[in-house]
């Protein structure tokens, strides 16, 4: 912080993610000392409590099922300390490259980026039962991400929503598989719909019936984070001032 306001930034700490800064304005911190040093990232706080919601601990096997440009999954390596064995899973090639020069930035060791033909890959399969915390940041309608991409609400129909409902249920029932017994799943979007939030998840849970949910409000106060949030967790921009997102933690208790 003090860094950043000696170079003329006006940085404050945020409210909710412990690890966070906000700044105000556009800055371009892309091409600050820090950014290029890999001490700082740029992610949305919302995205930041998704990896302390994991709540992962050093020396576990950790999973980012759905890695994309991998953000979240240095949030991960930085909670990990860098321990253990975080995998990033993803098919696209593309975004996973993406990762790597933020990868090479952030110093980190344990992190395993592999792009994977789909749920039922090999190397996702190997991996069944020996994995003590799982990240699904499922595909979604985004639409918890309008204040930075408003044309979104022109190209998502109740079609297309109905089709990733579909995706989503699979990708969470082929990520519980890596779970081990008294491990955790955290199945995350960035969408403000009952229909791809808790309602995949009560659907899981009746499927499933080796999870139990573990409400975020046990989790997160573990960790010195001061959020009103029961079972879920829930953020909203008006409230939070992060995007909105919603995030369950399940726990395999068999």
């Amino acid at each position: 912080l003090q860094r950043l306001a000696e170079d003329g930034f006006q940085p404050q700490a945020t409210p909710y993610s412990p690890s966070g800064i906000r700044l105000a304005g556009k800055p371009a911190i892309n091409r600050h000392p820090l950014f290029l040093a890999g001490e700082i990232e740029v992610q949305d706080e919302g995205s930041q409590l998704l990896a302390w919601l994991v709540e992962p601990r050093r020396g576990e096997m950790v999973v980012d099922f759905c890695a994309g440009a991998g953000g979240k999954t240095l949030a991960l390596g930085m909670l990990m300390r860098s321990t253990g064995r975080l995998y990033a899973f993803d098919v696209s090639a593309r975004r996973l490259e993406n990762l790597k020069p933020r990868l090479a930035r952030s110093g980190l060791s344990n992190v395993h980026p592999q792009r994977i033909e789909g749920e039922r890959d090999p190397r996702v399969q190997r991996l069944a039962g020996k994995i003590d915390r799982v990240l699904v940041d499922s595909p979604c309608s985004g639409l918890g991400t309008l204040r930075r991409n408003p044309d979104l609400k022109w190209r998502q129909t109740p079609a297309s929503v109905e089709e990733l409902r579909d995706r989503q249920a699979k990708v969470l029932a082929s990520a519980a598989v890596l779970v081990k017994p008294g491990g955790r799943l955290v199945y995350a979007t960035c969408s403000i719909l009952a229909s791809e939030n808790r309602r995949i998840v009560d659907a899981f849970l009746q499927a499933q019936p080796q999870f139990v949910l573990r409400p975020a409000a046990e989790i997160l106060p573990r960790q010195k984070i001061a959020l009103d949030c029961s079972e879920c967790l829930e953020l909203w921009p008006t409230t939070h001032g992060t995007d909105a997102f919603f995030a369950a933690a399940l726990e395999r208790v068999a």
